[in-house]
């Protein structure tokens, strides 16, 4: 008796009988694109569009609602203009002085919150943690009336210990001090949040090690607490640099740039050309100037801060 040969099964071709892909495999190819597009359309509309579109504007001049074809003289005018020769300025106080002190308070409370001498650390960090969720416009607001050289509640606390009233908002060093004052309540417990989550992740063994080596609290946070909180330093410092340039809200609600343009930045001077003297392309020429000089700044801080590895 002789078996009988049975046909090898063959496994159909991946490609189907005609070298086609089948029609499911490709459905569930395309699937993962499909669900995407109305976020990429979304993008494309009210990002890519406007930022395309600015770029042209700030080739133009807008004269009695006519655009004009100008080429680069918008960014020439920005080269001989004082007013942003002089916001630029404003801005670059803010940037060096405020920042600095900002990021050494932040950093000061996150190794405060973290430590287990403190009591009730969860109270504290909800408090700092507290005005960033105001609202910009909002606490300007109460900073205009606190700071108020008249009927302010601070020149009142100054009075009833025998310190005349000071002209916090309308001279303009007093406005640019004022000025950073605010941004340092808002935006001190935003950062030291952050410390605070890298602060954490440090080893513990790092300070045991320390402290077996005769380190005291000092040689312990300049060389372990410091070197571990390097990533967190970097990344607070270019936000605060990208937010710092970009700041609008607290002068123009503070002091509407004033007195005597003391307090103009960058922000405010963009918003007048654009909304106040309807000069969209040289509003545009300002915001491209200021995205070359924010991308310059944090490629700097990456070079000067970030892992040399």
């Amino acid at each position: 008796m002789t078996a009988l040969a049975t046909p090898a099964r063959t496994k159909p071709a991946a490609g189907g009988p005609q070298g086609t892909r089948p029609p499911r495999l490709t459905a569930r190819r395309l699937a993962p694109y499909a669900f995407v597009l109305p976020a990429l359309l979304l993008f494309a509309a009210f990002k890519l569009y406007p930022i395309a579109w600015s770029f042209v504007l700030s080739l133009h001049k807008t004269v009695g609602g006519v655009e004009t074809f100008v080429g680069a003289d918008n960014y020439t005018r920005l080269l001989h203009d004082p007013l942003f020769r002089t916001a630029l300025g404003n801005t670059a106080v803010i940037l060096v002085v405020q920042v600095p002190v900002m990021l050494i308070l932040a950093t000061g409370l996150a190794v405060a919150f973290d430590s287990a001498a403190l009591r009730a650390r969860s109270v504290f960090r909800l408090g700092f943690f507290l005005p960033m969720v105001t609202g910009l416009v909002a606490y300007g607001i109460v900073f205009s009336v606190l700071l108020n050289e008249e009927y302010g509640l601070v020149n009142w606390l100054l009075g009833l210990v025998g310190i005349d009233s000071v002209p916090w908002l309308v001279d303009p060093l007093w406005a640019k001090i004022s000025l950073g004052l605010a941004l340092t309540w808002h935006y001190t417990g935003y950062n030291a949040m952050i410390l605070l989550a890298r602060l954490q992740s440090i080893p513990g063994e790092l300070y045991d090690a320390a402290s077996v080596d005769g380190a005291g609290p000092w040689k312990s946070f300049r060389h372990v607490t410091l070197p571990g909180l390097r990533p967190a330093l970097l990344l607070t410092t270019v936000l605060s640099t990208i937010g710092t340039l970009q700041i609008f809200d607290e002068p123009y609600v503070l002091t509407r740039g004033g007195p005597d343009n003391a307090t103009l930045t960058i922000g405010v001077y963009l918003y007048q050309n654009a909304f106040t003297y309807f000069d969209f392309g040289y509003a545009s020429a300002i915001a491209y100037a200021l995205a070359v000089l924010i991308g310059i700044l944090g490629l700097i801080q990456f070079r000067v801060l970030g892992d040399r590895k």
